[in-house]
């Protein structure tokens, strides 16, 4: 039962981008083409779960038994950039597509805070392995859930011919994204 109100907690009432407001950068800037913004919340979801299995191994089997606590955020960093950058490198060879369409924002998956929210919500909460796996890959899944959903509802908006000029583009994108974010608030009792 802790499990199932993990995932629905992590996919809707404690959603990284919509509640929590971690990631927004790539939220706003990846979700224009449906495409795109699956290919980000399946890296970002790739990512965020094996980053926080690492981390979680990294805190406790060397911070922790060094007496090195506090390095935590630097050490998480580095383990985030290092699986970016093996992200990186398996997209470019593997969907060269989908890397150009994702451009400058999937190197900035590293910078991303929601990955390192995750994380650091993960030890804050002092999961267990399991807990840590599925709350991070449940937060990864919430974070495509909201890409996607801002996608489908950007490229509605882009046919549509009757948008006031001075709405277009990113000011409706940052409507919408509040719309939304007011919307996920409905979920806050259900766990």
């Amino acid at each position: 039962m802790k499990i199932f109100v993990l995932i629905i907690s992590a996919l809707l009432v404690n959603n990284m981008i919509l509640s929590r407001f971690l990631g927004i950068c790539p939220f706003l800037g990846v979700s224009k083409k449906i495409e795109t913004a699956k290919g980000m919340g399946a890296a970002v979801t790739f990512v965020m779960g094996l980053a926080a299995v690492i981390s979680y191994m990294v805190y406790q089997f060397i911070l922790v038994p060094l007496g090195i606590e506090y390095l935590y955020t630097i050490a998480f960093i580095l383990v985030i950039a290092s699986l970016v950058q093996f992200v990186e490198t398996v997209m470019k060879k593997t969907m060269p597509e989908l890397y150009k369409a994702l451009g400058i924002y999937l190197p900035l998956i590293t910078t991303n805070c929601a990955i390192l929210g995750a994380v650091i919500i993960n030890m804050n909460e002092k999961f267990n392995l399991l807990e840590t796996l599925i709350f991070s890959v449940a937060s990864g899944l919430g974070f495509m859930l909201s890409i996607m959903l801002l996608a489908g509802l950007r490229e509605r908006m882009e046919a549509c011919d009757k948008m006031p000029e001075a709405l277009q583009g990113t000011p409706i994108a940052l409507i919408t994204a509040g719309l939304m974010a007011i919307a996920f608030l409905g979920f806050t009792g259900l766990v």
